[in-house]
């Protein structure tokens, strides 16, 4: 399988769970989007078009402390910090989004994070 097919599998799979999810201002969607260098984390109202809550590995405190690299450390750091900010905001509960991607690695780590910072789904 080569570049493009793995691409056009992974939007096919992504179309299919957001069928299926959408975030309310109740429960807001918690969408994770990886890249080969870094890892995106939103939490958004789709109802309202709004993005209540986002954390990436562009931030400061994290691209000082892990250097640009994006592994499980850098995931769980995100994890914890979107989970952080969604209890300041007063969001306790998510509807997961991984993007299409499998529920392995980064994006594991990343909703196991979030659920020790006290986000549930």
């Amino acid at each position: 399988m080569n570049t493009k097919e793995k691409y056009l599998a992974r939007e096919r799979r992504h179309i299919r769970l957001r069928k299926k999810l959408k975030g309310t201002p109740a429960r807001p969607r918690l969408s994770v989007y990886k890249s080969n260098h870094y890892l995106y984390a939103q939490i958004i109202d789709d109802l309202n078009g709004k993005t209540l809550v986002s954390a990436n590995s562009l931030e400061k405190e994290l691209r000082a402390k892990y250097r640009s690299v994006v592994n499980i450390k850098v995931a769980e750091a995100v994890g914890s910090l979107i989970g952080e900010r969604a209890k300041a905001k007063g969001i306790n509960s998510v509807v997961f989004d991984r993007g299409g991607f499998k529920y392995h690695g980064r994006v594991k780590s990343l909703a196991d994070a979030a659920r020790k910072s006290g986000l549930e789904f």
